[in-house]
């Protein structure tokens, strides 16, 4: 590879200017980088933001992001049920893309967008960032030595209280709202990176909200080498962000997953209890980001984790149709 690719500056264009997309610009000039371009559907949403962080480019139309030859990657904040159409369109014009959890809508719309990513030579990849905070890289190296023993069981908890407001994005159809796609994807995703093979049986319940959304759901799933884990979500009731990974020797309990940077071993036998630190929950969009240069410069796909974000996708997919919560217009 060429000194040139190595040495290069990656820009990044951010499509939204949500919260995400203000943490994403912060953690930019944390790096020492500066945000090259933004667009949003309003135009002076977009001129207020690009002021806010000194980006260099402000678009009039939003389509523009895709075309323009500057940009390297696109990070896409913007609401789930519009993802598809701009990863889409920002592939085609041969931009890497990193998009918020969920990626998709649905695994049709992903397993597509990964065969156009691939024909392209270009990464997708998901804003997840279970995959990226430190803790878990050094937890999953711990779990896979053997130290501990097998993973057996994995209890996640997740939960927030919002108000019955229908219109809100948490229960808004049309926003592709619920609890599945909005927390759901980060407690299965934590599921996923500690089981050794995907979950091949899986029972559910789901509570509706008064819109159809999934206000509540508790998930059961087993893989083939009988690893277990049980998914407590709710939207309209709190919990803690809790995740339990019990194995034979030990069990690992972290708290704020999410953007965890502290978990607490438990000795199975004695009871000593060890806390493991790594990272902060602080900089989570920075090791987000780094993975995605990585990938794009030195091409460290591995990091991005796209596998297991498929899998993910698979079990969301197959737990909405169960469930017959389809969202308007989206086609399985």
């Amino acid at each position: 590879m060429s000194m040139q690719i190595e040495n290069k500056n990656i820009r990044w264009a951010v499509l939204g200017t949500g919260v995400i997309a203000n943490e994403m610009a912060s953690a930019l000039q944390k790096m020492g980088k500066r945000l090259y371009a933004v667009a949003n559907r309003t135009p002076s949403k977009a001129v207020a933001f690009g002021e806010k962080y000194q980006v260099e480019k402000i678009y009039d139309r939003m389509e523009d992001i895709f075309t323009d030859s500057m940009v390297d990657v696109i990070y896409i904040t913007t609401p789930h049920n519009t993802h598809y159409e701009f990863i889409k369109k920002a592939l085609e014009n041969g931009k890497h893309v990193f998009v918020e959890k969920s990626i998709t809508l649905n695994s049709r719309e992903l397993d597509e967008m990964i065969a156009l990513a691939t024909e392209k030579k270009l990464i997708l990849a998901e804003a997840m960032t279970i995959w990226h905070m430190p803790l878990y890289k050094d937890l999953w190296k711990l779990v896979r030595s053997g130290q501990i023993g097998k993973v057996q069981m994995i209890t996640m908890n997740f939960g927030s209280f919002k108000e019955y407001d229908m219109s809100n994005r948490f229960f808004n159809m049309d926003l592709a709202g619920g609890a599945l796609l909005d927390i759901g994807v980060y407690a299965l995703s934590i599921v996923r990176s500690f089981m050794n093979e995907k979950p091949n049986e899986i029972l559910s319940q789901m509570k509706p909200s008064p819109t159809g959304s999934d206000e509540q759901a508790t998930i059961l799933l087993k893989n083939p080498s009988g690893q277990m884990a049980t998914v407590a979500l709710s939207m309209h009731s709190k919990q803690p962000k809790r995740a339990v990974i019990s194995c034979e020797k030990a069990y690992i309990e972290i708290m704020e997953y999410p953007r965890g940077e502290k978990a607490i071993i438990v000795d199975a036998n004695t009871g000593e209890r060890k806390e493991l630190q790594a990272g902060e929950t602080a900089n989570a969009l920075i090791y987000e980001m780094q993975d995605m240069e990585a990938a794009i410069i030195e091409g460290q796909t591995g990091v991005m984790q796209l596998e297991y974000t498929k899998d993910v996708m698979d079990i969301m997919t197959s737990l909405r149709k169960e469930w017959g919560m389809k969202y308007p217009g989206e086609e399985w």
